[in-house]
């Protein structure tokens, strides 16, 4: 495990000049580079909400709710979505540094909300980065981080939590940590499943909303969600107890991009470690940039398959999906997760055009036999269509029997020729190296080929593969708030 070592805060100083990608295509810098320890304290920024107009001998008076952090130079910030619902029917502000001068107030117009996952999109008016304000942004990750690896956080609080005034200091915490574990949880009732970064540390009051850095990409890979009250495994509440610590909730900032491509928001990535993004720029098929697995039903017994075809529109977002194969309850979950799902458009004479893709996602079965020969069959697309992708004739389930997590997902993208051949395999997420297995099957799958006008032609699919071995009984694994209160 890769510790935050003073060499990588000294990295994240330079995060403002570092950050030369961003999605869409444009480049981005600063002028300048804070010091090491103000780095992260400079694009955070607490959400509250005045009291008064008139200051006293402390400045003005205000409610805390959280934390948000900016990601780019047009004053947009993220922050978590249940920090705002707080606020009720006011507005949110955020306290902001002058140099030589008292903190200000300055007013962050809600721009979009994802209430499901709990992610909110903020931008600050006026834009601090054309004032004398002190800030800075911070890039986001589009690979998230494995096990084991360290992370770390940053949050400003009031010193006086109970009475804030802007002339009182703030208190920042920031605990170093590692990734512990991902799991899906229900963060409020009716609410679809959401992917949760377990991380080792524990959460003090105020902190949701702070950024979770990767001490390996040094971008953000998730925002704080809460403390975790319900460990789903031993192992998590093990490594709680040994690391003397608290295990802290995060959002993956997985949840944040479609938003942000949604509204045409820049954001930006370490160049280095953005190989997805990169490998984008001239490519004329969609390339995966955040993609997330589906929740393994908890009350089923066997394993199943869901096939989908969608469109990616301009944003880089799914379309007109459609469920080809499938049943409840792995179509209810499929659809949940493939509509976070974002990617870096296709493009072609400068134009953008809606590529059809497949989606084939397969839950592996619980009792799955060592060599990986359960097969599954399906009847041919119908022979008139003449618009389409790919779709699976025969599939075999690879042996993921070496898997110590339930949800080890591996995720893979690949084209299929105007022949039915698979082309090249490209592996998007392995956090068990489980990926050679899954390859060395579809290698043996059979595949109709796409229709473009009516002919034979080359289609992308996405193919994502569940394991269950060690899933988690139904009954030690209830579905409620993971958090209490949030904070």
């Amino acid at each position: 495990m890769k510790g935050i070592t003073e060499k990588s805060l000294a990295f994240l100083a330079g995060l403002s000049l570092s950050c030369a990608l961003s999605i869409p295509a444009r480049t981005d810098t600063q002028s300048t580079a804070p010091a090491a320890d103000d780095t992260l304290s400079l694009a955070v920024c607490p959400i509250v909400y005045p009291l008064d107009r008139s200051p006293s001998d402390r400045g003005f008076h205000y409610l805390f709710y959280g934390n948000g952090f900016f990601i780019n130079r047009e004053g947009y910030l993220l922050t978590a979505a249940h920090v705002l619902s707080q606020l009720t029917d006011g507005e949110p502000y955020i306290v902001l540094r002058l140099p030589m001068a008292p903190p200000r107030f300055l007013k962050a117009t809600v721009v979009a909300i994802d209430q499901e996952h709990d992610v909110a999109l903020l931008r600050a008016t006026p834009n601090p980065f054309e004032g004398k304000y002190q800030v800075r942004f911070l890039p986001l990750a589009v690979e998230r981080p494995p096990r084991a690896e360290a992370v770390l956080s940053a949050a400003l609080r009031p010193s006086r939590l109970k009475d804030p005034h802007t002339f009182d200091a703030f208190v920042e915490d920031r605990p170093a940590g590692h990734v512990v574990e991902y799991e899906f949880s229900q963060l409020d009732k009716g609410h679809p499943d959401t992917e949760l970064l377990l991380f080792s540390h524990d959460v003090l009051l105020g902190d949701s909303g702070a950024p979770v850095i990767s001490a390996q990409s040094h971008a953000v890979v998730g925002l704080v969600e809460g403390r975790w009250l319900r460990p789903a495994a031993a192992s998590i509440a093990m490594t709680a107890m040994q690391s003397h610590n608290g295990v802290g909730a995060a959002i993956p900032i997985h949840y944040a991009i479609p938003l942000l491509q949604q509204r045409g928001v820049t954001w930006h990535a370490v160049q280095a470690n953005d190989k997805n993004a990169a490998s984008a720029q001239a490519s004329h098929i969609p390339v995966p940039l955040s993609l997330v697995a589906a929740p393994y039903p908890t009350q089923v017994l066997q394993g199943g398959e869901v096939i989908l075809q969608a469109e990616v529109d301009h944003h880089g977002l799914l379309t007109a999906t459609q469920v080809v194969q499938g049943k409840p309850p792995f179509v209810d979950n499929v659809l949940s997760a493939v509509n976070t799902w974002s990617f870096k458009p296709a493009s072609a004479g400068g134009e953008v055009p809606n590529p059809h893709i497949a989606i084939v996602i397969q839950f592996a079965s619980p009792t799955a036999s060592a060599d990986g020969t359960k097969s599954r069959y399906y009847d041919p697309p119908h022979p008139d269509t003449a618009e389409r992708p790919a779709f699976p004739l025969v599939t075999i389930e690879p042996n993921t029997s070496a898997t110590s997590n339930a949800e080890a997902s591996v995720i893979l993208a690949t084209g299929i020729d105007s022949r039915g051949v698979v082309g090249g395999i490209r592996v998007v997420n392995d956090p068990e190296f489980l990926a050679p297995s899954v390859i060395e099957a579809i290698r043996n799958w059979q595949f109709s080929p796409g229709k473009c006008a009516g002919l034979n032609c080359d289609s992308e699919m996405i193919i994502v593969v569940i394991p269950r071995q060690f899933a988690i009984p139904a009954e030690t694994h209830p579905k409620t708030s993971t958090h209490s209160p949030k904070l």
